[in-house]
């Protein structure tokens, strides 16, 4: 088995990147991005710890959900989880954060890098008071690179038309049962979403 190295060994694998590529990658919101976080009711947002551990978690709501505030900076609501605290604990070691949008029906990605803070401003945390509660805490991101990020990917995995039936998989309960020793309780799919709607905000 070969390891690669070094860039220049990669390089050599994969030649260098097209003009529009590199041209693509804007350090800023224009119009077309800022519709495009808009229209997205998810993303994944990488952090890494002080060792450069990374942790890629996930972050929903209705569209709209992460706000822009200028051309550099956005809101991102933390609403309430299993409260290990991987990507706040992260970016307390590590302030760097990655998102990646993704809008149902549309291959294309957004992808946004800057570097993150949580804060607990009132007002922050008031833009998102609509729904009766309030986020504990808002991730405000300064950012750096913002660029589009092509189709193949989706269009290989055909995301949004390859759904399989949740039956494929055993319930998430049973499945913490088998990974957890000693766990003798199992939650039935039916309990456990009834459980999350009840706490989603």
């Amino acid at each position: 088995m070969s390891v690669i190295t070094d860039a220049a060994q990669l390089r050599a694998l994969y030649g260098q990147p097209g003009s529009r590529a590199l041209k693509k990658q804007l350090s800023g919101f224009e119009r077309h991005s800022r519709h495009f976080v808009g229209l997205s009711p998810f993303c994944l947002l990488a952090t890494s710890d002080a060792e450069g551990r990374v942790d890629v978690t996930p972050r929903g709501g209705p569209p709209g959900f992460v706000q822009i505030l200028d051309d550099q900076l956005l809101l991102l609501p933390d609403w309430p989880g299993n409260n290990r605290l991987d990507s706040l604990l992260n970016i307390l070691a590590n302030p760097e954060a990655g998102l990646l949008f993704l809008i149902p029906g549309v291959d294309e990605g957004l992808r946004v890098n800057g570097r993150a803070e949580i804060r607990t401003d009132p007002d922050l945390l008031e833009r998102y008071g609509d729904r009766g509660r309030l986020p504990r805490t808002v991730l405000h991101i300064s950012v750096r690179e913002v660029f589009l990020h092509c189709a193949k990917a989706l269009m290989r995995s055909d995301l949004w038309e390859s759904r399989i039936q949740r039956s494929m998989l055993p319930s998430m309960g049973q499945m913490l049962k088998d990974q957890i020793e000693g766990l003798e309780q199992v939650e039935t799919q039916s309990e456990m979403l009834q459980r999350y709607r009840q706490a989603l905000y």
